[in-house]
């Protein structure tokens, strides 16, 4: 499944910017380390459904938006 891991990274990393948020403050957010979205975003880590919904907390958006980019990117219908 590391396919999923980039565009997952990517979308994570635009949603972060789109906010005007670092990586730190990110984290702090969704109450987990800087590296930890580091590695996220550069598709190093592939996060549990768990750190989904915080990260989405954290970027106030739901679960479901993130996961219908993800499948907007990688082609699936």
């Amino acid at each position: 499944m590391k396919k999923l891991n980039a565009p997952f990274g990517k979308i994570i990393a635009n949603l972060r910017n789109a906010a005007g948020l670092s990586q730190e403050e990110l984290a702090e957010r969704a109450k987990i380390h800087r590296t930890y979205v580091s590695q996220i975003e550069r598709g190093l880590k592939s996060p549990t459904l768990v750190m989904l919904f915080r990260l989405a907390q954290a970027l106030n958006t739901t679960p479901s938006k993130i996961v219908k980019q993800v499948e907007s990117d990688i082609g699936v219908s």
